[in-house]
């Protein structure tokens, strides 16, 4: 039961990863419900796997409030949108500190290769302007690779 739990809670977060992403692609938004529902479900994740209220809670509530933070900064200069800065947040309740850092490097070159693809088709196009870069789809990819190894340990 337990096991079956913990992967359908993995397999609801990769939906919401996936909506977000392709939302973000159509719309540049990432709907509030959607981070919210990432958010919420982290308390039901941490029980399923067994986390303590202190100190391991206490811990992944604390990494999450610094990494949504340093994101909030990256808003305010103009680096990235109110609906990533939620998700990036909502998605650090959910991992431990090394598999969060390790999500964020991928997240960073992923978005900087979508920025980069981007930004090349823009000039071939002969655009001008700045670009509104679906930074979404770099977070989803890089939370989805972030889960998957408790995903496949539980078929293993």
């Amino acid at each position: 039961m337990g096991d079956f739990f913990t992967i359908g809670l993995l397999g609801v977060l990769a939906l919401f990863l996936l909506s977000a992403g392709i939302e973000d692609v159509r719309t540049r938004e990432i709907a509030n419900w959607k981070t919210a529902a990432v958010a919420l479900l982290a308390p039901m994740w941490w029980w399923a796997i067994g986390l303590t209220l202190w100190p391991g809670v206490a811990i992944q509530i604390g990494v999450a409030a610094i990494v949504f933070a340093l994101f909030v900064g990256a808003f305010a200069i103009g680096a990235m949108g109110g609906g990533d800065v939620k998700l990036i947040g909502a998605i650090a309740l959910w991992l431990p500190p090394m598999p969060l850092l390790t999500m964020l490097i991928v997240m960073s070159l992923v978005g900087g290769a979508i920025t980069l693809t981007m930004l090349a088709e823009s000039r071939l196009r002969g655009r001008e302007g700045a670009i509104e870069v679906p930074y979404g789809v770099a977070i989803a990819i890089a939370a989805l690779l972030a889960i998957r190894e408790p995903i496949l340990n539980q078929f293993a």
